[in-house]
Order: structure tokens, then sequence, then C-alpha cells
């Protein structure tokens, strides 16, 4: 069985893995020249780490990766305003919550996993048939049995097997990502929520601290500095936000705006072809689970390829979706600008918190508690819905 995965990034490397593992034959297209992925630091929750520990890679991933420990939100003057310990996080879950890397660390583990002869780098797909599963490209064409289309968020596959879906629209909010060098006081993992704006920040190892920030802006703007452009709008929050900024290198702060799928698609696969990732529902960053959703992805279909592409929808469909619509629900109260909405939304957090310590872990128990498929012969039942 042959498979040809378009797209070289997280979620079609690890359908390569996955599909290797399961003795497909895989060929795994990806348009650059050098695999080199954009963003900087990425968290792989629990859910997405069971689902690499089904390919050999979960403990690889932990190894190279950070515990993020205690995490929570706080104010722009540094006070908590809900928070949850690491300890409690992996006694509810049974593992860690999440590890802390570089994408460039997981792109890097799931291409020593493919290997170099399954990847061929420099080749752009031109257009996909479903109904024989043949790709073509600037190199010739290329024919499987199945064809995962991990072609990110703006997916010509999508648009060309979906033509009626009105494809991702804005979510309001801009996005910034950066590496700073680690302050002298480390900080803990947080977010940090204010008027319209968040600043998170996540240590990668002992030197090197990853950040991110959002705002409400219109789509399309951009500064001459960007780090500039973060110490105007951040610069005045409580340490070590202003020292992270002061350090980060402005060559290397990254800033994006951020598109979701919100009108879910009517299907995650057509004749032989099977969307993953972005492709299949881009999402905001805001529960932190867009790889981990590509990755979850990746090893159900892996599983249940060779069968009816429609299994694949049926497991895969409604969780996506009902993640997209939490993120972007996040998104929104993080856009609140109203003085008295920000008040009583910070309120809430915190008394939520006091009479319900554990209440930001339970929030993401749909999400976390999710378990991969059982393999053949296993006495555990599992389809890889929840």
């Amino acid at each position: 069985m042959k498979a040809i995965v378009i797209g070289g990034g997280i979620g079609g490397l690890t359908a390569g893995v996955a599909l290797d593992r399961k003795g497909w034959d895989v060929t795994v297209l990806e348009r650059t020249p050098k695999l080199e992925p954009v963003g900087s630091g990425l968290a792989i929750a629990v859910n997405a780490l069971r689902a690499l520990d089904t390919v050999g890679l979960g403990d690889p991933v932990r190894a190279r990766a950070r515990m993020q420990g205690q995490i929570g939100i706080r104010r722009p003057d540094g006070r908590w305003l809900t928070h949850t310990s690491g300890s409690a996080a992996e006694e509810r879950y049974g593992d860690r919550t999440a590890v802390v890397l570089l994408r460039a660390q997981l792109v890097d583990l799931l291409a020593e996993a493919l290997g170099p002869d399954r990847l061929r780098l420099g080749t752009t797909v031109t257009g996909v048939d479903a109904a024989t599963g043949t790709v073509r490209t600037d190199a010739g064409e290329f024919t499987g049995d199945l064809v995962v289309a991990a072609d990110g968020i703006h997916s010509p596959t999508r648009r060309a097997l979906f033509p009626g879906h009105p494809g991702p629209v804005y979510s309001g909010v801009t996005a910034w990502r950066g590496l700073a060098p680690m302050p002298a006081a480390p900080p803990r993992n947080s977010e940090t929520w204010g008027r319209g704006l968040v600043f998170g920040a996540h240590p990668l190892d002992e030197k090197t601290v990853y950040f991110y920030a959002t705002d409400v802006a219109p789509a399309g703007g951009a500064a001459g500095d960007e780090r500039a452009e973060l110490v105007r709008r951040f610069g005045g929050w409580h340490e070590p936000i202003p020292e992270l900024l002061r350090t980060a290198d402005p060559a290397h702060v990254l800033r994006n705006d951020l598109y979701y799928l919100r009108e879910p698609l009517p299907a995650m696969h057509a004749g032989r072809v099977a969307l993953v990732g972005d492709a299949a529902h881009a999402m905001t960053p805001h529960l932190g689970q867009g790889a981990c959703q590509s990755i979850e992805d990746a090893v159900v279909l892996a599983h249940l390829a060779g069968g009816d592409l429609a299994a694949y929808t049926e497991a895969r469909l409604s969780r996506t979706a009902g993640i997209v619509r939490k993120a972007m629900s996040i998104c929104r109260t993080t856009k609140l600008r109203n003085p008295l909405a920000v008040a009583l939304r910070d309120l809430g957090m915190s008394l939520a918190t006091r009479v319900t310590p554990d209440l930001m872990l339970r929030q993401m128990d749909g999400v976390l508690r999710w378990r991969p498929p059982a393999p053949a012969g296993s006495d555990r039942v599992r389809d890889g819905r929840a």
C-alpha cells in the first residue's frame, strides 16, 4: 500500500512516520528545499504525547523537552488569577500535562524517524485527483492508495476538494513569537492577560525562554521593528516580561495574524484523500492544541487507513470541531478591552479557582483525557475519538 503525503510540517511528518510503522510505502512531498519550521517554541500536551507513544516517539520528545510544571494566568501587575501545579496535573492525567521544546527539535525528530529516502524536498504539488490518488507535481506524478493532505491553513487541496467551503477567517487577533535569554529570575510557565492583550512565557531549557504575545489588531499589520512594538505594548507589565523583550533578538521575533476554520468541513476526507492538521481544522492557539491535533489526526488515520476513510472522518471531525470552537471561545475572552468587562472576567477566574482549585485542569479534561486507538489484539477498546 502506497501513501503520498503532501506537506512536511508536523502533521505530515507524523502521518508519514505513523503510516510507515503500519507497513505503508510512504513518500512525503515538501515544497521547500529544506525543512525550516515556521515558529519557535511549541507545547506538546499529554494527549499528543500519548499519540506519539504509539509510534515510539513519546519518550524521545519527553527527553528533549522541558516539563511545564506550574501553569497559570496572571494580571499585568503579576498577581495570579488562576494556576495549577505540575504534580496535580500529572496525578490527574498520569503524565505531564505538557512539555515545551523548539518546534525545530520536533520536526528534526520526526524527519529522522521517517528517514531521508521517504522525504522529497523542493517538490511543489500542482494538483490532486481524489478519485485515483494521483498527485501532480513539478517533478512528475505520484500515485498512492492514500493521499494525506497536510498542506496547511491555506491548503490548496482543501479548496479543490471542498470548493464551496468559505475557508479560514481572521480571528481579529495578531500574534508574535520569539526566544529570549533566560533572565536572572527564571519565569514560571504562565500567561498574563490584560485588556485585549496576552503575553505567555515558558522556559525551554536553562538558557532560553520561549515567549508569545497577542493583541487585537486589523489583519495585515506590521511594524518596522516588531520587538520595539512589543515593548510599546507590554513594556509596563510585570517582570520578567520587560526584560525578556529587552534581550530578545529583533531578527527572530515573528508576527502572524491568527486565522481559523469557523465553519467545520463537511468531511475530513474525499475519495482517497484525507486531510490532517490545519488543512482540516485550523484553530487559534489559545488551547495550545494546533500541533497536538495534527499529531492525533496522523496516528488515528494510520490506524484506520486501508479501510473506508469515512471512519477517519467519524473519529476526528466532531472532536476537532469542538476544540476549534473552544479555542476561539478563549480567544474572545482574551479580546475583551472594556475595563469593566475585563475586571469581571478577572474576578470570575479568581473566585472560581478559590471555590474549585482544580477548575483549570477540569476544563481541559475533554481535550487531555483523549486516548489513541488501541493496537490490534489489545484488550483496550479505543477508537481515538475521546
